[in-house]
């Protein structure tokens, strides 16, 4: 869209549900509108404010703007991350795009693959920002933009997440503080709802997507579409939950089993929808939940954002009790445990977790450990707090990149938040790492893609900006208690459902890879990750990987996530690199 003279141009993705409130403003201040979009609001927003009209904006948005008045180019991407934005600079050439795919295009485009991004793939399961897969080729960071004019080129954050206070700073007490967040939710869900198109929230059963599609049905007069994906393995399978949230708030429910031939259906799909190396599992039945919402609405809100504002996730609490015992340990017995040999006497670990004393053998050998007991016993390996959280979040241990690759694990924004952080309560600090990286670069990176792959818009109001900042003010007993998280956001939902849909054990959104691999995945494991493939490609050290799929494939150790990973990057070379334009 042009300005009315010409000199200004946007293009841009997302949505900014705030845009009829600010098209009054703008009215106000002389602006005539020839559209009903947000995106006139916001190009007419910038030529009011400037860059300063970012901070007006409540939605999900990247954008691009051209000022032709000062030959200037501005970039900005949403608040929290929401949406993607890729940028490509080098030899006076700027390319940039929502997707990755979209630069690919150009020709005088070079695929050169950045070795340190393949590394920290393999160690998050995905790329942190600013890096992509690709040299000269980054995203820009969540809350930022970046201008480019004759005077060359400037990155600045335009909003920051507070900090946590000091407990004697917050004045609202728990009721007051869950009414607050209540209205909070309510208008942040309601802003989402405001559409030409049929809407829809993809339930899982979890507390989030619950509290979402409680608040959806509040606010309608008829019954919401809810959707939600299930699995025959019931170590898997959430349909059943959130069928029973369904139920009780009265949505017309649509469920879908999966069954092995459509997961495996899906798989071959997903170097084209995750058009940067992705490997986080759960991306499957996230795709087909998308594309089975897609079959009867257009838009549908998620219940995304939850885990890492409310302290949903068992690693937080697990990492604090292990840092807790470490930090009590005389100073040799550190010294012996951070050497990482291997051999954990049993005693240290019961006295932890006391489950493990009925594991039977006086020392464990961390090799024949299934693949999360291996995650246990290496963060009884620390040497920082930020040593100890990785080892609860990667998939190949930063000790044995080298092993693989030929190359160490560089530093990224993982070890810049914990900096950032130094000094506040340890799970409000761990929350906050996980919003400057797996929010943005996993979580959202996962879902944003899939619903896009099938034209399915996904709004998420516990990413609300108002929702985020006051939550980043609550208390930590507020959000974990009595050992476990998300108190507040679970007496909000428990406002709306029964006490037995609010209190019980949290599942996650996986998927039976483990047993894939040696069955369904198996032949595809086997040719990809080939010796003689591995050898010529010369990536990765070929020995270690043989030897890791001959433990998988007997049933010695679970090396699922690892496996995994090293399947989509192969997956994803053959569509990308070996599809190369000449």
């Amino acid at each position: 869209m042009s300005s009315e003279d010409g000199k200004v141009q946007i293009v841009y993705n997302g949505e900014v549900y705030n845009f009829k409130e600010l098209r009054k403003l703008l009215e106000g201040h002389g602006h005539r509108f020839e559209t009903g979009t947000d995106t006139e609001v916001i190009l007419k927003a910038y030529l009011e404010w400037g860059i300063a009209c970012l901070k007006r904006f409540v939605g999900m948005f990247s954008l691009a703007i051209w000022d032709g008045r000062n030959r200037r180019l501005f970039l900005a991407r949403d608040r929290l991350g929401i949406k993607p934005l890729y940028y490509y600079q080098s030899g006076g050439i700027l390319l940039f795009a929502s997707e990755l795919k979209a630069i690919m295009g150009f020709r005088i485009f070079p695929r050169e693959i950045d070795p340190d991004a393949l590394s920290l793939f393999l160690h998050y399961q995905y790329i942190p920002a600013p890096r992509s897969i690709f040299r000269a080729t980054h995203k820009l960071l969540p809350g930022s933009y970046m201008a480019f004019d004759e005077d060359g080129e400037h990155s600045s954050p335009y909003w920051h997440l507070p900090e946590p206070p000091e407990k004697s700073s917050f004045d609202l007490g728990e009721e007051e503080s869950l009414e607050h967040l209540d209205h909070l939710m309510t208008r942040a869900t309601s802003d989402r709802l405001i559409s030409d198109v049929p809407l829809g929230a993809l339930l899982s059963g979890g507390i989030d997507s619950s509290v979402v599609a409680a608040l959806m049905q509040k606010a309608n007069s008829s019954p919401i579409r809810t959707f939600s994906v299930g699995f025959t393995e019931k170590t898997f399978d959430e349909a059943p939950w959130a069928l029973k949230v369904a139920s009780h708030l009265g949505t017309d429910h649509t469920e879908l089993y999966v069954t092995p031939a459509e997961a495996m259906e899906a798989i071959p799909r997903l170097p084209e929808v995750y058009d940067e190396p992705f490997a986080d599992a759960s991306a499957i039945p996230t795709f087909l939940v998308c594309r089975l919402a897609r079959s009867r609405v257009t838009v549908a809100l998620s219940g995304d954002g939850g885990d890492e504002q409310f302290s949903g996730y068992v690693r937080y609490w697990s990492t604090r009790e292990m840092w807790d015992r470490f930090q009590q340990l005389p100073r040799p017995v550190k010294r012996l445990v951070s050497k990482g040999t291997g051999l954990i006497p049993q005693r240290w670990v019961t006295r932890s977790y006391p489950l493990w004393s009925r594991l039977g053998p006086r020392r464990f050998q961390v090799a024949n450990f299934p693949d999360k007991w291996q995650k246990f016993v290496a963060m009884l390996e620390p040497a920082s707090l930020s040593d100890l959280y990785r080892t609860s979040i990667c998939i190949w241990p930063a000790k044995e990149i080298p092993l693989l690759t030929g190359r160490h694990l560089p530093e990224s924004i993982f070890e810049e938040a914990f900096r950032e952080s130094e000094g506040w309560p340890l799970i409000s600090r761990l929350m906050r790492v996980d919003q400057r990286t797996y929010l943005p670069d996993g979580m959202l990176t996962k879902v944003d893609r899939a619903s896009m792959a099938v034209s399915l818009e996904v709004r998420i109001p516990l990413l609300d900006h108002r929702v985020v900042e006051f939550a980043s003010l609550l208390p930590e007993e507020l959000k974990h208690r009595n050992g476990t998280g998300k108190y507040l956001l679970k007496r909000l939902l428990a406002r709306y459902v029964p006490g037995s849909l609010v209190e019980r054990p949290k599942m996650g959104f996986g998927v039976p890879m483990d047993r894939w691999l040696r069955r369904e995945l198996k032949d595809m494991l086997l040719d990809f990750l080939s010796p003689q493939r591995l050898k010529k490609e010369g990536l990765f050290n070929p020995v270690l990987v043989e030897k890791k799929i001959g433990e998988h494939l007997s049933g010695r150790i679970n090396h699922q996530y690892r496996l995994w990973a090293l399947l989509v990057w192969e997956m994803w070379r053959r569509r990308w690199m070996e599809s190369a334009p000449n």
